[in-house]
């Protein structure tokens, strides 16, 4: 799995004068059930989450409110995805490195996941994920 896969997804948008209306469904808007969804907010000015890969977890990322940027990196290159908007969406795949930093105030990270919480499918150390994917570059 490399950044290729990962990509901004574009969701429904219902326009009404009430308001807007955006909704996501597992296998169609993104390519797997949902097992799992959270979100992050109150995020002080300043830090950063994230800063670890999944061996076997997908995730969608949407910016329910406000903004922040999401760094991904798949053991040899770098791509920053600005989300803004919470009619899009970012699909990440296992194996990639994510931080997110960049926060608005008042933003809201909604996080869609394949799958149930599970610490032995976390890689929080870079070298880890560096030697998985065969990786001769450094960070």
């Amino acid at each position: 799995m490399g950044l290729d896969k990962c990509k901004i997804v574009e969701l429904p948008k219902i326009m009404d004068r009430r308001g807007n209306l955006t909704f996501i469904e597992g296998n169609d808007h993104v390519p797997f059930d949902i097992k799992r969804v959270y979100y992050l907010y109150d995020v002080p000015g300043g830090e950063k989450r994230g800063g670890h890969a999944h061996k076997a977890l997908q995730q969608f990322i949407v910016a329910a409110s406000g903004s922040f940027d999401v760094v991904l990196d798949d053991g040899n290159d770098q791509k920053r995805f600005h989300l803004n908007r919470s009619y899009y969406g970012l699909y990440i795949p296992t194996m990639i490195w994510r931080e997110l930093d960049n926060f608005s105030s008042g933003s809201v990270c909604i996080v869609l996941a394949s799958e149930h919480y599970d610490e032995n499918d976390y890689i929080r150390d870079y070298k880890e994920l560096e030697n998985k994917v065969g990786s001769n570059d450094k960070k």
